[in-house]
């Protein structure tokens, strides 16, 4: 019997939002570790989250890898909440990953646990459909009460 060490099916899927004005992010986080250094906690989500973040800034490197970055911006207060992953390193894509590209700081955002369509149970990334029915604009909506909560 083998196991994909790599398999990430079994995580919680959260709603990311930025710590500095309550912002809604993305409603498809996860929480990861930076590849380059796994001392580092993050989250991270596999759709560009549209209508919440922007890029800022100039392209960079990373110290550790080869990846090229972009920082992103939060679009209600302006500050830095993460980066995307523009071109990953070759280094990075061979190692265990969750083929996430849109990065968050844990200083910058904190996450709320989704639920599934009951309403009672978590919801796991491998229950997560790959296009959603709803879109990020249906959870952006989410009063900054309910996203606290």
């Amino acid at each position: 019997m083998s196991t994909n060490i790599c398999s990430f099916k079994d995580r919680c899927v959260s709603i990311l939002c930025c710590k500095f004005c309550k912002q809604v992010l993305s409603s498809r986080g996860m929480k990861a570790v930076l590849l380059a250094d796994t001392e580092i906690d993050l989250f991270s989500t596999d759709i560009p989250p549209t209508n919440a973040v922007d890029f800022t800034g100039r392209c960079y490197f990373t110290k550790i890898c080869k990846c090229k970055l972009k920082d992103i911006a939060c679009l209600k207060c302006g500050n830095i909440v993460g980066y995307h992953v523009i071109v990953p390193c070759s280094s990075c894509l061979l190692s265990c990953n969750n083929g996430h590209f849109w990065m968050f700081h844990s200083q910058a955002v904190y996450d709320i646990n989704r639920l599934d369509s009951t309403g009672v149970n978590v919801l796991l990334w491998g229950n997560l459909p790959e296009i959603e029915e709803s879109t990020d604009e249906d959870v952006l909506n989410i009063s900054a009460e309910e996203c606290i909560r």
